[in-house]
């Protein structure tokens, strides 16, 4: 049944990352910890692994489309992978009741900015 779910979640986590930029953080750490009872640390870095291969494909058939702007994409990737790193060496000082809490508070503010500004 564990395996069933993990698909289950991979198959979501890719279709929404394809769809909307999103999947890793916002579809899989929350499914991981729900469904498969894995510790919040364990399913964001399971995530980020997984978002690996998600996000290439994803890219590969945006960019086929026309959807990515390169001179945008090179100006973010060198601060978001030192911000990734540090962002992964701060979970090392969370507690996974805080690390929740504080990406329940992340995905609550998302959603309301989503769902009531343009």
């Amino acid at each position: 049944m564990h395996l069933f779910w993990a698909a289950i979640i991979g198959l979501v986590g890719g279709t929404l990352g394809g769809l909307f930029g999103v999947g890793g953080g916002i579809v899989m750490v929350p499914a991981m910890t729900f469904f498969l009872g894995l510790p919040i640390h364990i399913a964001v870095g399971t995530s980020l692994l997984v978002i690996i291969p998600t996000a290439v494909t994803g890219a590969y058939k945006h960019h086929g489309l026309g959807n990515i702007d390169l001179r945008v994409a090179a100006s973010l990737v060198p601060l978001a992978m030192v911000g990734s790193y540090s962002g992964a060496w701060l979970t090392s000082h969370l507690e996974a009741a805080s690390l929740k809490r504080a990406f329940g508070g992340f995905l609550v503010l998302v959603g309301c900015r989503l769902l009531f500004f343009k």
